[in-house]
């Protein structure tokens, strides 16, 4: 090894040990493709024993803001996605980055590089003109550097070989070659002094000690020009995964309306981590013909390999599919706590001790249908609802109608034993007496309880509801009927 690391690698770790890490950049928020991205990283590490580092790529100084890093940390964080050691912001490390240009320019595996960017104009129009591939010719690959012209302030470009092949062999797209002749002397540190994003990557990795990088295929021409950095400081390239991309159920490229939005937007949209976790899971891996995957499950059988080389289609209708399951799957009460918030804004006030009852109670019979927790908060808002209940149209043309039949109903239901079979007896009983149909009582019933025409089982509804606000609920719709 002719360069010896001045520091010490961030994270030291044992040599079988993987280290993966994600590395977003902080130009907006966790989009879904970034999600899914550190999902596999997070699975990767956690499936082998080895840890995952989060560091932020803010290098674009100009972009980069606050807000998105919060963005980022927060989406993370509510997916469940937790990482090892503190974060690293990459702007911190700039001078490393450019010691390490500095190292390879004394070593003669780099060069400062003259050229105006007139020049550099002028020499990629000739290019285009003559039909070869645009690039940096090597103007001062070979030149002494007393021909500098003054004034100038020069680029330091790596002296990228000329000849040969630079191969990834990569755990998703197989072993991928480039002709060195394609790959012209990339630039690893700016005029300016700052250095460029694929110099700053390969430091950041190599002393970070990631041995698995794990990323979109978008990266795939990067790691040529990575390989050949690592390769010209004499440190071990890591083992690459790239992942195909995401693209929307119609076979196109991932837009807002397929789906690319931040994570902060699913779980507004009322996705429960676990099961956006899943979903992503399977977009791209497999196992079996397992659709419903546990995180102990998929810890225990996660690996890159087993990532597809096609793009994977995302489809809200099976998020929508997934996210049913885990919300029939969730503790009754924690779904209390997880709409809360929904019904309050709503109703606008917090939901007291008796509301915040019912809600629970009510949670059997409303999670058996909701898609999401916006839907479950609509279906429960008129379990917790002030009174008198606001009624839809069809519920308030419905209670006009059957008032009479309603106020008789209310004084019987007041004598009956509070249970859902009881209840319905009772009903029934009264609908016999009067020469009706169980459901010309009952539907009644619903709308003056529900304010709709829709709900889980009147009966149970009304146990939920327990005897006294039912009974006032029917007296407020029979007085505002009259």
């Amino acid at each position: 090894m002719w360069y010896t690391p001045s520091r010490p690698c961030l994270a030291p770790v044992a040599a079988m040990s993987p280290v993966v890490r994600f590395a977003p950049s902080p130009t907006g928020f966790l989009h879904i493709g970034g999600a899914r991205t550190a999902l596999f990283n997070w699975l990767y590490a956690r499936h082998h024993g080895g840890t995952m580092r989060l560091r932020i790529e803010d290098t674009d100084r100009a972009r980069s803001t606050e807000a998105a890093i919060a963005a980022i940390v927060e989406g993370l964080t509510w997916l469940g996605l937790d990482w090892d050691g503190e974060i690293v912001l990459q702007s911190e490390r700039a001078s490393r980055h450019a010691e390490m240009a500095n190292a390879l320019l004394a070593a003669g595996r780099a060069y400062r590089c003259y050229c105006t960017p007139e020049e550099l104009t002028a020499m990629r129009e000739r290019q285009r003109a003559a039909g070869i591939s645009v690039g940096y010719d090597g103007t001062w690959r070979d030149r002494d550097p007393s021909e500098a012209p003054p004034g100038v302030a020069p680029t330091i470009r790596l002296k990228a070989p000329q000849s040969g092949e630079t191969v990834i062999r990569d755990h998703v797209q197989g072993e991928v070659r480039v002709a060195n002749s394609q790959l012209d002397d990339l630039i690893i540190l700016r005029a300016d002094g700052t250095p460029t994003y694929n110099l700053s990557v390969v430091v950041d990795d190599h002393d970070m000690a990631i041995s698995h990088v794990i990323r979109g295929d978008d990266h795939l021409n990067n790691a040529f020009r990575q390989a050949q950095i690592y390769r010209a400081l004499d440190w071990d390239v890591p083992d690459f995964a790239h992942v195909p991309l995401i693209h929307g159920a119609d076979g196109a490229k991932l837009s807002k309306r397929h789906g690319a939005l931040g994570v902060e937007a699913y779980r507004d949209m009322g996705y429960l981590p676990e099961a956006l976790r899943n979903y992503l899971l399977r977009l791209g891996w497999g196992h079996g013909d397992d659709e419903i995957i546990s995180t102990e499950q998929a810890v225990a059988w996660f690996d890159i390999g087993a990532v597809g080389r096609a793009p994977a289609r995302f489809d809200f209708t099976k998020l929508d599919s997934v996210n049913g399951h885990y919300i029939r799957q969730t503790d009754d009460a924690r779904l209390a706590e997880l709409v809360a918030p929904r019904l309050e804004q709503a109703i606008g006030r917090p939901l007291d001790a008796a509301a915040h009852n019912r809600l629970i109670a009510g949670m059997a019979g409303l999670k058996t249908r909701a898609k999401t927790l916006a839907e479950l908060a609509d279906g429960a808002r008129f379990y917790v609802a002030p009174r008198p209940l606001a009624l839809d149209e069809k519920a308030h043309r419905l209670v006009a109608d059957s008032r009479t039949t309603l106020d008789e109903l209310s004084r019987v239901l007041a004598a009956s034993e509070w249970a859902p079979p009881a209840l319905e007896e009772t009903v029934r009983r009264f609908a016999e007496a009067k020469g009706l149909k169980l459901g010309a009582a009952a539907q009644p019933l619903r709308a003056a309880l529900s304010g709709s025409t829709v709900s889980p089982p009147i009966f149970d509804v009304m146990v939920t509801l327990g005897r006294d606000e039912t009974l006032r609920r029917l007296a407020d719709a029979v007085a505002a009927a009259n």
